[in-house]
């Protein structure tokens, strides 16, 4: 491993770990010795504080760990504000799994099947781009036809829609 590939195998595993990373952890998913993996911890350190990153790294409980810089709060705390009305409500989450397993649907399927209105929750769930007006049906008064988008597959974390749970598995929930 030359030493670029060793900082950043170090960065990704601290990315990805989410909360302290002991030395012993670092040291078998690296196959580095402690000494080394703790210099290249400590020039990781030092290129985030010379080029004045929102993140840091930091000793703690026994491990390092990747943390926002306590400076930026004022900013995080507005971030998070804003991204918490980014969830999903009961009805958006009940709107977005008919037009996920139906789509292409229109409101008025939609509507039918929840048995109530759903206007905010398509318009929820618009807004947030996780469907689309994907068409017009070829009925009278031509109403949208809605469908998923790609934010919905990356949402979930989907590759495809063969990839979201058979309807009969819910069904079985039901039953029960």
């Amino acid at each position: 491993m030359e030493e670029f590939s060793q900082k950043a195998v170090i960065e990704a595993l601290l990315f990805v770990a989410g909360e302290p990373v002991n030395m012993s952890s670092l040291v078998k998913a690296t196959e580095l010795g402690e000494q080394e993996i703790g210099r290249l911890l400590d020039e990781l350190s030092s290129d985030y504080k010379s080029r004045n990153s929102g993140i840091l790294i930091i000793g703690i409980a026994d491990g390092y760990q990747m943390v926002t810089d306590p400076d930026l709060s004022l900013w995080i705390r507005r971030f998070k504000h804003i991204n918490q009305t980014n969830k999903l409500s009961q009805p958006a989450l009940e709107t977005l799994a008919i037009i996920a397993y139906k789509q292409p649907v229109t409101k008025l399927e939609v509507d039918q099947l929840r048995g109530v209105n759903s206007d905010g929750a398509v318009k929820s769930l618009l807004d947030k781009h996780l469907i689309k007006i994907v068409g017009k049906k070829e009925t009278p008064g031509r109403p949208f036809l809605y469908g998923t988008t790609r934010e919905f597959m990356q949402y979930f974390g989907l590759k495809n829609l063969s990839d979201l749970p058979p309807i009969s598995d819910f069904l079985k929930d039901e039953a029960a």
